[in-house]
């Protein structure tokens, strides 16, 4: 027998990380979400999170700089990991 996860528990573990600056970040931001500005994210994200083929979504004010985030943890090999773009785009993905 296989065991199958729902998208639910699934959802359930995905990592969302805020890639703006501090400065951006005390202004508004997701409770709950690690600030990792992309400039730092490869050496942060394989602390924190050494399983790549973690569920990561990024987020930052306009989606460049997630899409810069993304391109680098790609290149550490990371496999799963996608540009959710805002953070408006991120909080309404989620609901929030």
């Amino acid at each position: 027998m296989s065991l199958v996860l729902s998208p639910i528990v699934a959802h359930a573990n995905a990592v969302w990380i805020d890639v703006r600056t501090e400065a951006e970040h005390r202004q508004s931001h997701i409770d709950g979400d690690p600030l990792i500005p992309h400039t730092r994210i490869v050496a942060q994200v394989t602390e924190r999170f050494p399983d790549k083929d973690t569920e990561i979504n990024l987020y930052c004010r306009s989606g460049n700089r997630a899409g810069k985030a993304k391109a680098a943890l790609e290149r550490a090999g990371y496999t799963n990991v996608e540009n959710k773009g805002s953070l408006a785009e991120a909080r309404q993905e989620r609901g929030l």
